[in-house]
């Protein structure tokens, strides 16, 4: 069965996504990093070392919107859950307070991420609908998979506590760019999934 108007709209801009990951922002980020990040090792103190759990943990986040999709399929359920989505805006400023982040921008960059898993969803069901051959048979526990978001999303709330500098450097686009490239290429990331890693790390870079 060929893929629906949407899915290949999801598609192509994973794909562009992909481009921006490994074309012409790869030269960018070449040159406009700092000479330390550009041979040295990545140290959890240079600000390549920080961005990249940022990177890793975003995708991370994104694997688990499959288990999400998965255990929504089929129950007639919507993608959205404004409740479920307040709640982990909730926990994550009050984690933020905790490690003297700043909130807000904890939330902003949660807010992508959030966006992020449901492009996952929705991709995933319309690909389901396209050829029920690819759907899940069995349908994970959310409360369980829930669990599994709210670890990563701690941790990745500790790596932006710990990476103010990094984030609001001027060159953070371009190496958190290279640290994308390197996460999408580890996983082996699909065309939609390079798109929503795009997509969840869309406020990383400016904040404090």
């Amino acid at each position: 069965m060929q893929l629906t108007t949407s899915l290949r709209s999801a598609l192509v801009a994973g794909a562009a996504a992909t481009a921006l990951f490994t074309g012409a922002a790869g030269a960018v980020a070449a040159s406009a990093a700092p000479p330390a990040a550009a041979g040295a090792p990545a140290t959890v103190h240079s600000p390549y070392g920080q961005l990249r759990p940022l990177a890793a943990l975003s995708a991370e986040r994104l694997a688990t919107g499959d288990l999400v999709a998965a255990a929504k399929w089929g129950t007639g359920g919507p993608v959205d859950d404004p409740a479920r989505e307040r709640e982990v805006l909730r926990a994550v400023a009050d984690q933020a307070r905790e490690l003297g982040a700043d909130p807000a921008v904890t939330v902003r960059i949660f807010r992508d991420q959030i966006e992020a898993s449901k492009v996952v969803q929705r991709g995933l069901h319309r690909a389901w609908e396209a050829d029920p051959g690819r759907a899940p048979t069995e349908r994970p526990d959310l409360g369980e998979v829930r669990k599994e978001i709210n670890r990563i999303n701690g941790e990745l709330v500790r790596a932006i506590a710990g990476s103010p500098y990094a984030r609001s450097a001027p060159y953070c686009a371009p190496l958190l760019t290279a640290a994308a490239v390197r996460v999408r290429h580890e996983r082996q990331l699909d065309g939609l999934h390079t798109g929503a890693l795009a997509r969840s790390l869309r406020s990383v870079c400016g904040g404090g």
